[in-house]
């Protein structure tokens, strides 16, 4: 795939599929109006933020670096070329899902709604069931040594303190 057909396709799915899982439900449950503190606690509404502030720089930078290194989109129909094991994937093997988990996470500390974190926990097990069932076993076979030496060294959710490097 070439660059600009990677790009578009990423502009593309990340509007579809992170728009909708992380936008558009998130407003669908609480209106993305602010009910009162979750617990009354207004630092509940400050971690919302931090966590919404978070997630959209890594969610954009791994979306774009799916398309200019890795020469396709996260979408499962028009796949990357290349493993993509560098910037934020260099911390934690999927960027992406930890993005939007903290998207939807954020919205409901912010916005004090019991649903939205009722749905980010429905998410987290979508988001493993899907990682575990496909993504990795579609990796390993389409990537081999490079995604288990890759696996053996970035932890699928907990970011790691130092950046790996992938063997020259």
């Amino acid at each position: 795939m070439k660059r600009p057909s990677a790009l578009l396709g990423s502009a593309f799915f990340l509007v579809l599929a992170p728009g909708t899982v992380a936008g558009f439900v998130p407003w669908y449950l609480c209106r993305w109006e602010l009910a009162p503190p979750l617990l009354g606690f207004a630092a509940f509404r400050v971690a919302g933020v931090l966590f919404i502030l978070g997630g959209v720089p890594v969610l954009l930078d791994s979306f774009t670096r799916f398309a200019l290194q890795g020469l396709g989109t996260p979408a499962p129909l028009a796949p990357t070329e290349h493993l993509v094991v560098s910037g934020f994937y260099r911390y934690v093997r999927n960027p992406m899902y930890v993005a939007v988990f903290s998207l939807v996470l954020g919205q409901g500390l912010l916005f004090g709604s019991a649903n939205v974190l009722a749905y980010a926990a429905f998410l987290w097990l979508l988001f493993t069931a899907f990682v575990m069932s496909y993504e990795e076993p579609t990796l390993r076979r389409t990537f081999g040594p490079q995604y288990a030496d890759y696996c053996s060294h970035v932890g699928r959710w907990i970011p790691r303190l130092r950046p790996y490097h992938a063997p020259s």
